[in-house]
C-alpha cells in the first residue's frame, strides 16, 4: 500500500527506479536481473553513490519575523540527495532532521556537528541517515531551527518559531513555500528533486519538533519518528506546580542559540523568562508549547521510541501523546527500551537500521513490506530481550485500583484491593536529601522520610502497561509541600543501569559501519554494549506534584496548615512486568532528591489512608498475592542502581558555539 496519504504513482516509480537500477547493476556483475525487474520491490537497495551525492544548502523563508529586524527569517538546511537520481530525473523522498544542535552541543553518541568546506559546503552530516539511506534513493535534510547555527530568527523553545521553521521546509519540500542559495541573496531555488514525502525524525529536541510539526497536520508529512521526545514543553519543565529542573526554558535557549542570534534575541529571552514562572503556573507560553491537544491534526505515521527509563524527557510524556494519537485514529508503531535516555543505534543497532529501513520503504516510497501489519510493539524486558504485541498496550489491560493499608509496623504497609479502615493515616516528613533510590532500599523499614505499601509476593506474573495515577489525600504541617509517588518491583533482576553516565549502554572501541561514508563523512560508528546491574528492587514508575496545585485549575496557592487536600500525580508510562514471587510497592513521599526541587518549607504530610489510591493499568487485573508478611523488626536494605543525580534540561551540556 502508499503511505499515508501519499501520492501512490511518485512512490511507486522511484521504488521500482531503485530496483530497476539494482537489478541492473546485478546483471552487469553476470547476475540475473530479470526476476527482480519484473516483480514489485521488498526494499530500497544501496544502488546511487553516496561520495558522488549533491551536497548543497539552501535557506528557506519561514515568513516570520522572530527576531523583529525587519525581514522574515531564513533557516539553513543541509541537503545530500543521490545525483544520479537527480540526472535521470527521478524524484525521491526526504528523511528530515530539524535540530538546534548542530553547530552547540551535537547529535548522537559521539557528539557530531555539521562541518564545512572552506567554501560554506556541507561536508559531514551527523548520524547515519545520510550514509544509509541516499545510496537507496532517499535525500537526508539537515535543518538548523531558527536561532541557530546559520539560521537567522530566535529560539523559542517548541513556540512558534521552533516549529513553523521546520514546518517551512516541508512546505518547500512540496512546493508551498520560497527558498534561497544564499541566507541574504535574492535567488530562489526549488525542490524539483523531490516528490515531497517527507519523514521527520530525531531525539530529544529533534523528535520533539517532528512531533510539532506533525501536529500542525502540514500536508506531505508523512511519517515522523519522535525518540525520547516531548509532548508538552509544561511537563518538561513541571510536573503539577513541582519543578522537575532548576532553571526554565530561558536556559535551554542560552545553550543552543547562535552567537548572533544571542546578540539580536533579548526580547524573546526575556518573553521566556516572563511567561514561565518558576511557581509552576499554567500560561499561555505553556499553552503554544504543548502537542497533545493538537493530535487530531497528525496525517503522518508515528513510530515512537523511547526509554522507560528516561528520566530527562519522561514517558509521560510518550504517554499521553500515543493515547491522543490512538483516539485520533493515527496509524502507530512503538519500541520501549530499558535505557535512559537513549538513541536505539546504541542500544539494539542492527535491529534499529533493519526496521527503521523497512519503516520508510513503507511509509516514503510506498513499499508494500507489511510493516504496517506487524506487531505494533516492542517492549525490552531485560537487557537486550525483547517481547512484542500485537496492540500496545495489549488486550486486556483495565484500570485497577489499589489501596494502601497500614502495617503492624509505622510506614511499612500493605498495598492490595481493600481500603484501609476509617482514621486509617500514616504520616512522613519532607527530606530533601532523599531519593527514590533512598526510599526503595528501606521500604521494608520504619524510616520517617517515606511511606510504603508493598504486596504479599505474587502468585503469578503481574504486568503493568500504560499510563496510571495515584491519588493522595495529605493534611501538610506547613505552607507548602511537594509530594513523589514511586511505583517499585521488589525482588532480584539484572537491569540496564539507567542512572550511570550512559544511561544503560557503555560505549566501546570498535566500530560498525551502516552505508557509504567520504573522507569528511564516515559511516563508522563506537559500537555500544549493555551496561548491567544485578539489583534487589526495580523502580519503573513515578510521577510528582505541587501540593499546592490541588485545585488542578494550573494555578498553585499556599497550604493551610492542618486542612487536608486531595490531589492526583500522573504516573509516567511504563510497561513492566513483575515476576511471581516478587512483590509490588508503592511509596508516597516528599521531595525525590535529584529528580524536583524542593518546596519552600519542610513540612510533615500525614496521609489519609481511606482517600489515597492507585489506579494502575494492570493486564488481567488485580494481583493475586500471598499475604504480606508481618513486619516488626528493620530489615536490611535492599541494593539498586545509585541514586539518580540532579539533571540539567537538555542538551546535557551547555558549551554554546
Amino acid at each position: 500500500m502508499p503511505p499515508l496519504g501519499a501520492p501512490a504513482a511518485h512512490a511507486a516509480s522511484a521504488a521500482h527506479a531503485a530496483s530497476a537500477a539494482h537489478a541492473a547493476s546485478a546483471a552487469s556483475a553476470g547476475q540475473s536481473g530479470s526476476d527482480s525487474r519484473a516483480k514489485s520491490p521488498s526494499e530500497s537497495r544501496p544502488v546511487y553513490s553516496y561520495e558522488n551525492a549533491i551536497r548543497e544548502s539552501v535557506w528557506v523563508d519561514t515568513t516570520i519575523d522572530g527576531d523583529a529586524d525587519g525581514r522574515t527569517d531564513r533557516v539553513a538546511v543541509d541537503i545530500v540527495r543521490p545525483r544520479e537520481a537527480a540526472a535521470q530525473g527521478r524524484r525521491v523522498p526526504v528523511i528530515m532532521d530539524a535540530s538546534p544542535y548542530y553547530s552547540c552541543c551535537g547529535r548522537g553518541n559521539e557528539s557530531q556537528l555539521k562541518t564545512y568546506d572552506a567554501a560554506g559546503n556541507p561536508v559531514q552530516f551527523p548520524l547515519f541517515y545520510d550514509n544509509y539511506f541516499v545510496p537507496r534513493g532517499y535525500a537526508t535534510v539537515l535543518v538548523d531551527l531558527a536561532g541557530t547555527n546559520r539560521s537567522d530568527g530566535c529560539v523559542d523553545i517548541g513556540g512558534r518559531s521552533d516549529i513553523l521553521s521546520a514546518k517551512a521546509v516541508v512546505d518547500w519540500l512540496n512546493g508551498r513555500g520560497t527558498a534561497y542559495r544564499t541566507r541574504t541573496g535574492g535567488q530562489t531555488v526549488k525542490a524539483s528533486w523531490t516528490n515531497g514525502a517527507t519523514g521527520m525524525i530525531g531525539k530529544s529536541y529533534d523528535g520533539t519538533i517532528a512531533n510539532g510539526v506533525a501536529a500542525t497536520g502540514v500536508k506531505g508529512l508523512k511519517t515522523i519518528v519522535p525518540i525520547g521526545a516531548i509532548s508538552s514543553w509544561y511537563d518538561y519543565y513541571f510536573a503539577k506546580g513541582a519543578a522537575l529542573f532548576d532553571s526554565g526554558p530561558d536556559g535551554l535557549s542560552d545553550a543552543v542559540e547562535s552567537d548572533g542570534a544571542h546578540a539580536r534575541c533579548a526580547a524573546v529571552q526575556k518573553r521566556l523568562v516572563e511567561g514561565a514562572p518558576r511557581n509552576g503556573d499554567w500560561t499561555g507560553l505553556w499553552t503554544d508549547r504543548t502537542y497533545v491537544p493538537d493530535a487530531d491534526k497528525v496525517r503522518a505515521s508515528v513510530f515512537a521510541v523511547h526509554g522507560a527509563q528516561d528520566l530527562n524527557v519522561r514517558t509521560k510524556h510518550l504517554g499521553q501523546w500515543w493515547n491522543a494519537l490512538a483516539d485520533a485514529g493515527v496509524e502507530r508503531k512503538i519500541w520501549l527500551s530499558q535505557t535512559g535516555h537513549v538513541d536505539p543505534f546504541d542500544y539494539r543497532r542492527g535491529e534499529w537500521v533493519r526496521t527503521l529501513h523497512r519503516w520508510f520503504d513503507h511509509y516514503l516510497l510506498g513499499i508494500d513490506n507489511g510493516i504496517e501489519r506487524e506487531p505494533m510493539a516492542d517492549v525490552e524486558r531485560a537487557p537486550d530481550q525483547w517481547s512484542t504485541d500485537r496492540v500496545w498496550p495489549p488486550s486486556g489491560t483495565r484500570q485497577t485500583t489499589l489501596r494502601p493499608r497500614g502495617g503492624a509496623t509505622a510506614g511499612v504497609g500493605v498495598l492490595g484491593t481493600e481500603q484501609a479502615g476509617p482514621g486509617a493515616t500514616e504520616t512522613f516528613t519532607d527530606d530533601p536529601a532523599l531519593s527514590e533510590a533512598d526510599w526503595s532500599a528501606a521500604i521494608d523499614t520504619s524510616t520517617p522520610g517515606k511511606a510504603g505499601f508493598t504486596t504479599g509476593p505474587l502468585e503469578k506474573d503481574l504486568r503493568l502497561s500504560g499510563s496510571g495515577t495515584v491519588t493522595v489525600t495529605a493534611t501538610p504541617s506547613t505552607t507548602s509541600a511537594h509530594l513523589s509517588a514511586v511505583l517499585v518491583d521488589l525482588g532480584p533482576a539484572t537491569i540496564r543501569d539507567y542512572t550511570a553516565a550512559g544511561e544503560g549502554i557503555t560505549t566501546l572501541d570498535r566500530r560498525t559501519c551502516w552505508g557509504s561514508g567520504t573522507e569528511g563523512d564516515s559511516a563508522c560508528f563506537k559500537e555500544t554494549a549493555a551496561d548491567k546491574e544485578d539489583v534487589d528492587y526495580t523502580v519503573f514508575s513515578r510521577g510528582w506534584a505541587d501540593l499546592g496545585h490541588f485545585a488542578d485549575d494550573g494555578k498553585g496557592r499556599p497550604l493551610t496548615p492542618g486542612k487536608a487536600y486531595t490531589i492526583t500525580l500522573d504516573l509516567a508510562a511504563t510497561d513492566h512486568v513483575v515476576p511471581a514471587g516478587h512483590r509490588l510497592g508503592l511509596i508516597i513521599a516528599g521531595t525525590d532528591a535529584g529528580l524536583i526541587e524542593p518546596p519552600s518549607t519542610t513540612p510533615r504530610l500525614t496521609l489519609d489512608l481511606p482517600r489515597t489510591s492507585a489506579r494502575l493499568p494492570l493486564v488481567g487485573g488485580a494481583p493475586k498475592a500471598a499475604a504480606a508478611p508481618s513486619r516488626t523488626a528493620a530489615a536490611p536494605p535492599l541494593k539498586g542502581v545509585r541514586a539518580p543525580h540532579h539533571r540539567t534540561p537538555l542538551p546535557s551540556m551547555s558549551t554554546r558555539d
